[in-house]
Protein backbone atom coordinates (compact mmCIF):
# COMPACT_ATOMS: atom_id res chain seq x y z
CA UNK A 1 0.00 0.00 0.00
CA UNK A 2 0.95 3.67 -0.17
CA UNK A 3 -0.47 7.17 -0.12
CA UNK A 4 -0.77 10.21 -2.36
CA UNK A 5 1.03 13.38 -1.34
CA UNK A 6 0.10 16.86 -2.59
CA UNK A 7 3.01 19.32 -2.80
CA UNK A 8 0.98 22.43 -2.00
CA UNK A 9 3.84 24.84 -2.79
CA UNK A 10 3.43 23.90 -6.46
CA UNK A 11 -0.31 24.55 -6.58
CA UNK A 12 -2.07 27.37 -8.36
CA UNK A 13 -5.57 27.76 -9.80
CA UNK A 14 -4.56 26.40 -13.22
CA UNK A 15 -2.76 23.36 -11.76
CA UNK A 16 -5.70 22.58 -9.47
CA UNK A 17 -8.15 22.77 -12.37
CA UNK A 18 -5.91 20.55 -14.52
CA UNK A 19 -5.59 17.89 -11.82
CA UNK A 20 -9.34 17.90 -11.14
CA UNK A 21 -10.01 17.34 -14.84
CA UNK A 22 -7.54 14.43 -14.95
CA UNK A 23 -9.16 12.45 -12.10
CA UNK A 24 -11.85 10.10 -13.52
CA UNK A 25 -13.35 9.50 -10.07
CA UNK A 26 -13.84 13.17 -9.00
CA UNK A 27 -11.61 12.39 -6.03
CA UNK A 28 -9.82 15.76 -6.11
CA UNK A 29 -11.67 18.75 -4.66
CA UNK A 30 -10.78 22.42 -4.36
CA UNK A 31 -11.41 24.19 -1.06
CA UNK A 32 -10.23 27.73 -0.35
CA UNK A 33 -7.46 27.51 -2.92
CA UNK A 34 -6.25 24.13 -1.64
CA UNK A 35 -6.54 20.68 -3.16
CA UNK A 36 -8.00 17.80 -1.14
CA UNK A 37 -8.29 14.06 -1.83
CA UNK A 38 -11.69 12.60 -0.95
CA UNK A 39 -12.87 9.02 -0.36
CA UNK A 40 -13.53 8.53 -4.09
CA UNK A 41 -9.80 8.04 -4.74
CA UNK A 42 -9.03 4.61 -6.26
CA UNK A 43 -5.24 5.04 -6.19
CA UNK A 44 -5.13 4.83 -9.98
CA UNK A 45 -2.24 7.35 -9.89
CA UNK A 46 -3.33 9.11 -13.08
CA UNK A 47 -2.82 12.43 -11.30
CA UNK A 48 0.84 11.46 -10.75
CA UNK A 49 1.43 10.13 -14.27
CA UNK A 50 -0.48 12.74 -16.29
CA UNK A 51 -0.56 15.75 -13.97
CA UNK A 52 1.99 18.56 -13.74
CA UNK A 53 5.33 17.09 -12.74
CA UNK A 54 6.08 17.03 -9.02
CA UNK A 55 2.68 18.22 -7.79
CA UNK A 56 1.27 14.79 -6.93
CA UNK A 57 3.48 12.01 -5.56
CA UNK A 58 2.75 8.42 -4.62
CA UNK A 59 4.74 7.24 -1.59
CA UNK A 60 5.02 3.49 -1.05
CA UNK A 61 4.70 2.24 2.51
CA UNK A 62 7.92 0.50 3.43
CA UNK A 63 6.93 -2.49 5.47
CA UNK A 64 8.88 -5.68 5.99
CA UNK A 65 7.53 -8.93 7.36
CA UNK A 66 9.25 -12.16 8.29
CA UNK A 67 7.34 -14.63 6.15
CA UNK A 68 9.03 -17.57 7.87
CA UNK A 69 7.04 -16.77 11.00
CA UNK A 70 3.79 -17.49 9.16
CA UNK A 71 3.24 -21.09 8.12
CA UNK A 72 0.26 -23.08 6.93
CA UNK A 73 -2.85 -22.82 4.77
CA UNK A 74 -5.96 -22.34 6.94
CA UNK A 75 -9.52 -23.08 5.82
CA UNK A 76 -12.53 -21.68 7.64
CA UNK A 77 -15.14 -24.40 8.20
CA UNK A 78 -18.48 -22.97 7.07
CA UNK A 79 -21.39 -24.79 8.68
CA UNK A 80 -24.95 -24.56 9.98
CA UNK A 81 -25.49 -26.33 13.31
CA UNK A 82 -22.46 -28.50 12.62
CA UNK A 83 -23.51 -29.48 9.09
CA UNK A 84 -20.46 -28.57 7.03
CA UNK A 85 -21.01 -26.60 3.83
CA UNK A 86 -19.50 -28.36 0.75
CA UNK A 87 -17.46 -25.25 -0.11
CA UNK A 88 -15.27 -26.14 2.89
CA UNK A 89 -14.18 -29.41 1.29
CA UNK A 90 -13.48 -27.63 -1.99
CA UNK A 91 -11.20 -25.18 -0.16
CA UNK A 92 -9.46 -28.01 1.67
CA UNK A 93 -8.70 -29.58 -1.72
CA UNK A 94 -7.26 -26.32 -3.03
CA UNK A 95 -5.45 -25.72 0.28
CA UNK A 96 -3.72 -29.09 0.02
CA UNK A 97 -2.62 -28.28 -3.53
CA UNK A 98 -1.21 -24.88 -2.51
CA UNK A 99 0.43 -26.24 0.65
CA UNK A 100 2.23 -28.97 -1.30
CA UNK A 101 4.08 -26.31 -3.33
CA UNK A 102 5.64 -24.73 -0.24
CA UNK A 103 5.68 -27.72 2.13
CA UNK A 104 3.18 -26.15 4.54
CA UNK A 105 0.52 -27.90 6.66
CA UNK A 106 -3.21 -27.50 6.05
CA UNK A 107 -5.35 -26.34 8.97
CA UNK A 108 -9.09 -26.06 9.47
CA UNK A 109 -10.68 -23.72 11.99
CA UNK A 110 -14.10 -24.89 13.21
CA UNK A 111 -16.12 -22.39 15.26
CA UNK A 112 -19.51 -23.16 16.83
CA UNK A 113 -21.28 -25.11 19.60
CA UNK A 114 -21.62 -28.89 20.03
CA UNK A 115 -19.34 -29.44 17.06
CA UNK A 116 -16.51 -31.50 18.61
CA UNK A 117 -17.90 -34.77 17.26
CA UNK A 118 -18.34 -33.24 13.77
CA UNK A 119 -14.70 -32.17 13.47
CA UNK A 120 -13.41 -35.70 12.85
CA UNK A 121 -15.08 -35.73 9.42
CA UNK A 122 -12.59 -33.10 8.24
CA UNK A 123 -9.69 -35.47 8.94
CA UNK A 124 -10.97 -37.75 6.16
CA UNK A 125 -10.05 -35.04 3.62
CA UNK A 126 -6.35 -34.60 4.37
CA UNK A 127 -6.39 -31.78 6.94
CA UNK A 128 -3.29 -31.89 9.16
CA UNK A 129 -4.95 -30.25 12.17
CA UNK A 130 -8.45 -29.06 13.02
CA UNK A 131 -8.70 -26.25 15.59
CA UNK A 132 -12.09 -26.36 17.31
CA UNK A 133 -13.72 -23.48 19.22
CA UNK A 134 -16.72 -25.07 20.91
CA UNK A 135 -18.53 -22.59 23.16
CA UNK A 136 -22.15 -21.89 24.07
CA UNK A 137 -21.60 -18.24 23.05
CA UNK A 138 -20.82 -19.48 19.53
CA UNK A 139 -24.09 -21.40 19.08
CA UNK A 140 -25.56 -18.83 16.69
CA UNK A 141 -23.50 -16.84 14.22
CA UNK A 142 -22.87 -13.41 15.68
CA UNK A 143 -20.12 -11.40 14.11
CA UNK A 144 -18.28 -10.20 17.25
CA UNK A 145 -17.66 -13.56 18.99
CA UNK A 146 -16.94 -15.39 15.74
CA UNK A 147 -14.40 -12.73 14.76
CA UNK A 148 -12.82 -12.96 18.21
CA UNK A 149 -12.42 -16.73 17.89
CA UNK A 150 -11.03 -16.43 14.36
CA UNK A 151 -8.60 -13.74 15.51
CA UNK A 152 -7.51 -15.92 18.43
CA UNK A 153 -6.79 -18.81 16.06
CA UNK A 154 -4.66 -16.65 13.77
CA UNK A 155 -2.70 -15.15 16.66
CA UNK A 156 -1.91 -18.60 18.04
CA UNK A 157 -1.28 -20.54 14.81
CA UNK A 158 -0.09 -17.75 12.47
CA UNK A 159 -1.14 -19.28 9.13
CA UNK A 160 0.36 -17.75 6.01
CA UNK A 161 -2.90 -17.87 4.00
CA UNK A 162 -6.55 -18.11 4.98
CA UNK A 163 -9.22 -19.44 2.60
CA UNK A 164 -12.89 -18.67 3.32
CA UNK A 165 -15.98 -19.69 1.39
CA UNK A 166 -17.89 -16.79 -0.18
CA UNK A 167 -21.09 -17.69 1.65
CA UNK A 168 -23.29 -15.28 3.60
CA UNK A 169 -21.28 -16.01 6.75
CA UNK A 170 -17.89 -16.03 4.99
CA UNK A 171 -18.47 -12.70 3.28
CA UNK A 172 -19.23 -11.14 6.65
CA UNK A 173 -16.54 -12.84 8.73
CA UNK A 174 -13.50 -12.74 6.42
CA UNK A 175 -13.24 -8.95 5.89
CA UNK A 176 -13.85 -8.21 9.55
CA UNK A 177 -11.10 -10.61 10.64
CA UNK A 178 -8.71 -9.37 7.93
CA UNK A 179 -9.22 -5.82 9.17
CA UNK A 180 -8.06 -6.86 12.65
CA UNK A 181 -4.69 -7.77 11.14
CA UNK A 182 -4.59 -4.79 8.75
CA UNK A 183 -4.09 -7.17 5.87
CA UNK A 184 -5.65 -7.44 2.43
CA UNK A 185 -8.53 -9.62 1.29
CA UNK A 186 -9.42 -10.62 -2.26
CA UNK A 187 -13.10 -11.50 -2.71
CA UNK A 188 -14.63 -14.06 -5.08
CA UNK A 189 -11.37 -15.52 -6.39
CA UNK A 190 -11.67 -17.89 -9.33
CA UNK A 191 -8.02 -19.02 -9.48
CA UNK A 192 -5.48 -19.46 -6.67
CA UNK A 193 -1.78 -20.26 -6.96
CA UNK A 194 1.22 -20.14 -4.68
CA UNK A 195 4.70 -18.67 -5.19
CA UNK A 196 7.78 -20.29 -3.69
CA UNK A 197 8.12 -17.36 -1.26
CA UNK A 198 4.59 -18.18 0.12
CA UNK A 199 2.90 -15.23 -1.63
CA UNK A 200 -0.63 -16.28 -2.52
CA UNK A 201 -1.53 -15.45 -6.14
CA UNK A 202 -5.21 -14.48 -6.18
CA UNK A 203 -6.97 -14.09 -9.51
CA UNK A 204 -10.48 -12.74 -9.93
CA UNK A 205 -12.53 -10.92 -12.56
CA UNK A 206 -12.40 -7.13 -12.25
CA UNK A 207 -13.95 -4.07 -13.90
CA UNK A 208 -17.24 -5.86 -14.52
CA UNK A 209 -15.50 -9.02 -15.66
CA UNK A 210 -13.63 -7.33 -18.50
CA UNK A 211 -10.21 -8.30 -17.13
CA UNK A 212 -8.78 -10.97 -14.86
CA UNK A 213 -6.88 -9.22 -12.07
CA UNK A 214 -3.90 -10.91 -10.42
CA UNK A 215 -3.59 -9.75 -6.82
CA UNK A 216 -0.65 -10.40 -4.49
CA UNK A 217 -0.20 -9.26 -0.89
CA UNK A 218 3.60 -9.49 -0.42
CA UNK A 219 4.03 -7.25 2.62
CA UNK A 220 1.29 -8.55 4.92
CA UNK A 221 0.34 -11.78 6.63
CA UNK A 222 -1.96 -13.59 6.80
CA UNK A 223 -3.27 -13.43 3.24
CA UNK A 224 -7.08 -13.62 3.07
CA UNK A 225 -9.31 -14.61 0.18
CA UNK A 226 -12.88 -15.76 -0.34
CA UNK A 227 -13.88 -18.30 -2.98
CA UNK A 228 -17.33 -19.10 -4.30
CA UNK A 229 -18.93 -22.52 -4.04
CA UNK A 230 -18.45 -24.77 -7.09
CA UNK A 231 -15.24 -23.05 -8.22
CA UNK A 232 -12.67 -25.51 -6.79
CA UNK A 233 -12.67 -29.31 -6.75
CA UNK A 234 -13.24 -31.20 -3.52
CA UNK A 235 -10.84 -34.08 -2.78
CA UNK A 236 -12.03 -37.68 -2.48
CA UNK A 237 -12.99 -38.71 1.04
CA UNK A 238 -10.47 -41.12 2.57
CA UNK A 239 -11.85 -44.02 4.57
CA UNK A 240 -9.20 -43.50 7.24
CA UNK A 241 -8.54 -40.36 9.29
CA UNK A 242 -5.23 -38.52 9.30
CA UNK A 243 -4.21 -35.49 11.31
CA UNK A 244 -5.41 -34.37 14.72
CA UNK A 245 -8.06 -32.30 16.47
CA UNK A 246 -7.07 -29.51 18.88
CA UNK A 247 -9.67 -28.04 21.23
CA UNK A 248 -9.03 -24.33 21.75
CA UNK A 249 -9.86 -22.23 24.79
CA UNK A 250 -10.71 -18.55 24.62
CA UNK A 251 -11.63 -16.13 27.39
CA UNK A 252 -15.41 -15.81 27.72
CA UNK A 253 -15.29 -12.02 27.94
CA UNK A 254 -13.91 -11.99 24.36
CA UNK A 255 -17.08 -13.70 23.15
CA UNK A 256 -19.45 -11.01 24.35
CA UNK A 257 -21.82 -9.60 21.75
CA UNK A 258 -24.20 -6.67 21.44
CA UNK A 259 -26.48 -8.91 19.38
CA UNK A 260 -29.08 -11.14 21.03
CA UNK A 261 -30.58 -13.90 18.90
CA UNK A 262 -34.25 -14.01 19.89
CA UNK A 263 -35.48 -16.52 17.35
CA UNK A 264 -34.12 -18.63 14.51
CA UNK A 265 -36.49 -19.27 11.61
CA UNK A 266 -35.35 -21.89 9.14
CA UNK A 267 -35.83 -21.14 5.46
CA UNK A 268 -37.95 -23.43 3.40
CA UNK A 269 -35.86 -25.68 1.21
CA UNK A 270 -35.86 -24.40 -2.35
CA UNK A 271 -34.38 -25.38 -5.68
CA UNK A 272 -30.74 -24.36 -5.90
CA UNK A 273 -29.12 -24.24 -9.33
CA UNK A 274 -25.68 -24.61 -7.69
CA UNK A 275 -26.64 -28.19 -6.81
CA UNK A 276 -28.22 -29.05 -10.18
CA UNK A 277 -26.66 -31.82 -12.27
CA UNK A 278 -28.26 -30.65 -15.53
CA UNK A 279 -29.03 -27.01 -16.42
CA UNK A 280 -30.60 -25.36 -19.47
CA UNK A 281 -29.67 -21.67 -19.75
CA UNK A 282 -31.69 -19.06 -21.61
CA UNK A 283 -29.71 -16.15 -23.06
CA UNK A 284 -30.33 -12.96 -24.96
CA UNK A 285 -31.15 -15.03 -28.04
CA UNK A 286 -34.59 -15.72 -26.52
CA UNK A 287 -36.73 -12.98 -28.10
CA UNK A 288 -39.84 -12.97 -25.91
CA UNK A 289 -41.10 -14.32 -22.60
CA UNK A 290 -43.51 -16.72 -24.32
CA UNK A 291 -40.51 -18.31 -26.07
CA UNK A 292 -39.29 -19.50 -22.66
CA UNK A 293 -41.71 -22.36 -23.27
CA UNK A 294 -39.07 -23.98 -25.53
CA UNK A 295 -36.43 -23.69 -22.80
CA UNK A 296 -38.79 -25.08 -20.14
CA UNK A 297 -39.83 -27.96 -22.38
CA UNK A 298 -36.22 -29.01 -23.02
CA UNK A 299 -35.42 -28.74 -19.30
CA UNK A 300 -38.44 -30.85 -18.36
CA UNK A 301 -37.43 -33.62 -20.78
CA UNK A 302 -33.89 -33.69 -19.34
CA UNK A 303 -34.92 -33.37 -15.70
CA UNK A 304 -32.93 -30.15 -15.67
CA UNK A 305 -33.24 -26.80 -13.94
CA UNK A 306 -33.76 -23.62 -15.96
CA UNK A 307 -31.34 -20.74 -15.51
CA UNK A 308 -30.76 -17.40 -17.24
CA UNK A 309 -28.25 -14.70 -18.02
CA UNK A 310 -28.49 -11.20 -16.57
CA UNK A 311 -30.56 -9.60 -19.39
CA UNK A 312 -33.34 -12.16 -18.92
CA UNK A 313 -33.28 -11.70 -15.16
CA UNK A 314 -33.65 -7.92 -15.61
CA UNK A 315 -36.60 -8.45 -17.96
CA UNK A 316 -38.29 -10.60 -15.34
CA UNK A 317 -38.42 -13.74 -17.48
CA UNK A 318 -36.27 -15.81 -15.13
CA UNK A 319 -36.17 -15.87 -11.31
CA UNK A 320 -33.18 -13.82 -10.01
CA UNK A 321 -32.10 -16.87 -7.97
CA UNK A 322 -31.57 -18.68 -11.25
CA UNK A 323 -28.99 -16.25 -12.63
CA UNK A 324 -25.56 -17.66 -13.50
CA UNK A 325 -22.46 -15.46 -13.39
CA UNK A 326 -20.48 -13.06 -11.24
CA UNK A 327 -23.61 -11.26 -10.05
CA UNK A 328 -25.53 -14.55 -9.76
CA UNK A 329 -24.70 -18.14 -8.85
CA UNK A 330 -21.73 -20.35 -9.63
CA UNK A 331 -22.58 -23.79 -10.99
CA UNK A 332 -20.71 -26.98 -11.86
CA UNK A 333 -23.27 -29.42 -13.31
CA UNK A 334 -22.57 -32.61 -15.25
CA UNK A 335 -24.27 -31.02 -18.27
CA UNK A 336 -25.12 -27.42 -19.09
CA UNK A 337 -26.90 -26.41 -22.32
CA UNK A 338 -26.72 -22.72 -23.21
CA UNK A 339 -29.37 -21.42 -25.60
CA UNK A 340 -28.65 -18.11 -27.30
CA UNK A 341 -25.98 -17.19 -24.74
CA UNK A 342 -23.13 -15.05 -26.11
CA UNK A 343 -20.68 -16.06 -23.38
CA UNK A 344 -19.57 -12.86 -21.61
CA UNK A 345 -16.69 -13.13 -19.14
CA UNK A 346 -19.16 -12.49 -16.30
CA UNK A 347 -21.32 -15.45 -17.31
CA UNK A 348 -18.48 -17.84 -18.14
CA UNK A 349 -16.84 -17.25 -14.74
CA UNK A 350 -19.96 -18.76 -13.18
CA UNK A 351 -20.10 -21.99 -15.22
CA UNK A 352 -16.80 -22.80 -16.94
CA UNK A 353 -16.06 -25.67 -14.55
CA UNK A 354 -19.08 -27.66 -15.77
CA UNK A 355 -18.26 -31.21 -16.87
CA UNK A 356 -19.95 -30.89 -20.28
CA UNK A 357 -20.82 -27.56 -21.88
CA UNK A 358 -23.18 -27.71 -24.88
CA UNK A 359 -23.70 -24.36 -26.64
CA UNK A 360 -26.28 -23.29 -29.24
CA UNK A 361 -25.78 -19.90 -30.89
CA UNK A 362 -26.28 -18.57 -34.41
CA UNK A 363 -23.12 -16.44 -34.22
CA UNK A 364 -20.10 -18.66 -35.07
CA UNK A 365 -17.82 -16.14 -33.35
CA UNK A 366 -19.74 -16.12 -30.06
CA UNK A 367 -17.41 -16.29 -27.04
CA UNK A 368 -19.35 -19.19 -25.56
CA UNK A 369 -17.80 -21.50 -28.17
CA UNK A 370 -14.37 -20.81 -26.63
CA UNK A 371 -15.38 -22.73 -23.48
CA UNK A 372 -17.96 -25.15 -24.91
CA UNK A 373 -17.11 -28.83 -25.33
CA UNK A 374 -19.82 -29.20 -27.97
CA UNK A 375 -21.46 -26.52 -30.08
CA UNK A 376 -24.16 -26.02 -32.67
CA UNK A 377 -24.05 -22.92 -34.86
CA UNK A 378 -27.70 -22.24 -35.53
CA UNK A 379 -30.81 -20.37 -34.51
CA UNK A 380 -32.27 -21.72 -31.25
CA UNK A 381 -35.74 -21.43 -32.79
CA UNK A 382 -34.70 -23.99 -35.40
CA UNK A 383 -32.38 -26.15 -33.28
CA UNK A 384 -34.41 -26.54 -30.07
CA UNK A 385 -37.59 -27.98 -31.66
CA UNK A 386 -35.51 -30.62 -33.46
CA UNK A 387 -33.51 -31.34 -30.31
CA UNK A 388 -36.72 -31.75 -28.30
CA UNK A 389 -38.20 -34.01 -30.96
CA UNK A 390 -35.07 -36.18 -31.01
CA UNK A 391 -35.13 -36.56 -27.23
CA UNK A 392 -38.85 -37.42 -27.27
CA UNK A 393 -38.15 -40.11 -29.86
CA UNK A 394 -35.14 -41.36 -27.88
CA UNK A 395 -32.86 -40.69 -30.81
CA UNK A 396 -29.16 -40.05 -30.17
CA UNK A 397 -28.09 -36.42 -30.37
CA UNK A 398 -24.84 -37.06 -32.25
Amino acid sequence: MGKLIINEDKLNSEVIKELMNICPFNALEESEGKLNINAGCKMCKLCVKKGPKGVMEFIEDKKSINKDEWKGIAVYVDHVEGKIHPVTYELIGKGRELAAKINHPVYAVFIGYNIKNKAEELLHYGVDEVFVYDNKELEDFRIEPYTAAFEDFINKVRPSSVLVGATTVGRSLAPRTAARFRTGLTADCTILDMKENTDLVQIRPAFGGNIMAQIINPNNRPQFCTVRYKIMNAPERNSECSGKITLCNIEENKLKSNINVLKVTKKEKEENISEAEVIVVAGRGVKSEKDMKLINELAELLGAQVAGTRPLIEMGWVDPKKQIGLSGRTVKPKLIITCGVSGSVQFVAGMNNSEHIFAINKDPNASIFNVAHYGIVGDIYEVLPKLIENIRNNNTLV
